[in-house]
């Protein structure tokens, strides 16, 4: 079980490095993994949904998935026209 705190680190972590700014959930889960081996799918599910909510983290609809992002990295939800999964 990881700790949120160490989680949330490990999520920014994955999502400010590497070519690609949006990703998806699985690929988070799989980076956030290499750090904290044993934290579970529900605790990164949902503390990436609190970064979500604290408008850390956005979503963007590709119509039939969604894909993660740091705010502020790469295309914005306000530039894509998405609605960010409101």
């Amino acid at each position: 079980m990881g700790r949120p705190e160490d989680i949330r680190q490990a999520i920014i972590d994955y999502g400010s490095k590497g070519a690609k700014t949006k990703f998806y959930f699985k690929d988070m889960m799989i980076g956030v993994k290499k750090t904290i081996p044993d934290a579970g799918a529900s605790e990164i599910k949902n503390v990436a949904s609190q970064m979500v909510r604290e408008e850390v983290l956005e979503l963007l609809s590709t119509g039939s998935s969604t894909m993660y992002g740091l705010k502020g990295r790469g295309i914005s939800v306000e530039k894509s026209g998405d609605e960010g999964g409101e």
